[in-house]
C-alpha cells in the first residue's frame, strides 16, 4: 500500500486488508466526497439501481460493499428488507452513526456470512471493482441468491462517445485527485479510484464474466453516457 502524509491507498492487486484500510481512511467524508466528485449524479445512480432490481415489499435484498449504508437505505425505500455488508469497519461505524436504523454488518464479498439462497436479490455498487477476484465474488453473490433471484451491478464503466471518453479519462487522472484534495479525508485513495476505473473491463466484457459465474439473462444499461453501467442478471 502506498503511504503519504495525507493517508494511504490500495494498489491494483486489491489485497483485502489494504482495501479495507483505505476505505477506513475515507469514511469520515465519503458520502460528501462522492456527491461532489460525481456532480450529484450519485443520487440518481442509486435510484436507478433500486429501480433495476424491481424490489417488492417483503423481499430480502443484500447490498454488498454498502459502505456507510446510503445505498442500503435507498433500497429500503422499495419496502423490501435491505441489509448491507462491507469489508471496512470504518465505513460501517460511520454508517451506524448517521443511519442507525439501517442493518449493516461486516462481510467480505468473497466469503459472505449468509446461507445459500438467502436473498431474493443482491446488488453491489462501486465495490466489485475493489475485490481482488471479480469472478469469485460474482459466484459468491450467486450462492446467496435464490434461483430466479436478481442481481444488479452498478459500477463505473466506459463512456460510449469517444470524445466524451477522452474528456472523462482526463478528468479521472488529473482533475479528480485535485478535487479530492479539497473535500476528502484521504485524497490519496482517489488516485487509486481513478486508476481502478481506467483498468476496469468495459460493458460487454463485464457482462461475459457475470454470465460465466452462474447468472443468466445478462443485460446492461448505460447511465451518464456510460460513466456508469447497470448490469442486470437472473440467478440460474
Amino acid at each position: 500500500m502506498s503511504r503519504t502524509p495525507q493517508g494511504q491507498r490500495a494498489s491494483l492487486d486489491k489485497q483485502p486488508h489494504e482495501v479495507a484500510a483505505m476505505f477506513d481512511g475515507v469514511a469520515a467524508r465519503y458520502d460528501l466526497t462522492n456527491t461532489v466528485l460525481s456532480f450529484g449524479q450519485d443520487r440518481s445512480w442509486r435510484r436507478a439501481t433500486r429501480a433495476a432490481l424491481g424490489l417488492r415489499p417483503g423481499e430480502r435484498v443484500l447490498d454488498v460493499g454498502a459502505g456507510t449504508g446510503v445505498s442500503t437505505e435507498e433500497l429500503a425505500h422499495s419496502g423490501a428488507y435491505a441489509v448491507g455488508a462491507d469489508l471496512s469497519l470504518g465505513m460501517l461505524y460511520a454508517g451506524k452513526r448517521t443511519r442507525p436504523s439501517v442493518p449493516l454488518l461486516a462481510g467480505d464479498a468473497l466469503r459472505l456470512p449468509f446461507a445459500d439462497a438467502s436473498f431474493d436479490a443482491v446488488t453491489i455498487s462501486f465495490a466489485l471493482r475493489n475485490v481482488n477476484d471479480t469472478d469469485a465474488a460474482l459466484r459468491e453473490l450467486a450462492r446467496v441468491t435464490r434461483p430466479g433471484g436478481r442481481l444488479v451491478v452498478c459500477e463505473f464503466s466506459t463512456p460510449v462517445n469517444p470524445a466524451f471518453r477522452t474528456v472523462y479519462l482526463s478528468y479521472l487522472m488529473r482533475s479528480l485527485p485535485a478535487v479530492a484534495r479539497a473535500v476528502s479525508s484521504n485524497p490519496d485513495a482517489y488516485v487509486y479510484l481513478a486508476e481502478s476505473i481506467r483498468a476496469w473491463p468495459d460493458q460487454p466484457a463485464l457482462a461475459a464474466r457475470i454470465g460465466a459465474a452462474g447468472w443468466g439473462r445478462v443485460a446492461w444499461r448505460n447511465l451518464t453516457g456510460g460513466v456508469v453501467a447497470l448490469h442486470r442478471a437472473v440467478r440460474n
